[in-house]
């Protein structure tokens, strides 16, 4: 398992998908490329990315707010702007928690405490 903190280049990619895939290093530096532009062209005109068991990529509109510098204490506005999002795929979930079952966060099928099932004890 890879150490916390460590980040995946684009040429490790390429190299990826040139030994699992078996294109040429200038193939599979295109191909991964170009996915990549898709992705952020898509994202960049506002659309929603979708990819099947990993994520979705959303673009968020911020309004304008009022901020603070934290060494100054001085208060200044912050000017709307878009922001993007990742929201990973409970699949993806699952992987990065080793394959463990997703808890869930509402009460669904969690008994109810004896004092809140509606019957009256007499």
């Amino acid at each position: 398992m890879p150490s916390v903190g460590k980040a995946v280049t684009r040429v490790e990619l390429y190299d990826a998908v040139y030994r699992k895939v078996g294109l040429s290093r200038s193939k599979s530096s295109a191909l991964v490329e170009l996915v990549l532009k898709e992705i952020s062209d898509s994202v960049a005109k506002g659309e929603t990315v979708k990819l099947s068991s990993f994520g979705t990529f959303t673009v968020r509109k911020k309004g304008e707010r009022m901020g603070r510098n934290p060494k100054t204490g001085v208060h200044a506005p912050i000017s709307p702007r878009r922001v993007l999002v990742f929201k990973a795929s409970a699949i993806m979930k699952q992987q990065i928690n080793g394959h463990r079952p997703l808890q869930e966060n509402s009460s669904k099928g969690k008994p109810l405490p004896a004092d809140k099932t509606g019957s009256e004890l007499t």
